[in-house]
């Protein structure tokens, strides 16, 4: 049986085909951008690469969280 992905990694499957990148791709930008904050790397991805504002708030609170986690 499949278990639905629960808040931020919902969002992934359509990313991926919306944008045509997989997730990863979305992460390492934003592990890479000097921005720091949540809503500045939520922006930057809005403005730069185009993608929609609950998706570019998805990828991003999932990575900071990924990051926050492995300290």
């Amino acid at each position: 049986m499949t278990t639905t992905p629960k808040g931020p990694a919902n969002y992934f499957p359509s990313i991926e085909k919306k944008y045509g990148q997989p997730v990863s791709h979305w992460q390492e930008l934003i592990r890479s951008s000097p921005l720091t904050k949540h809503m500045e790397l939520v922006n930057w991805l809005k403005s730069e690469h185009g993608l929609g504002h609950g998706h570019a708030n998805a990828l991003v609170a999932h990575t900071l969280a990924e990051a926050t986690s492995e300290k």
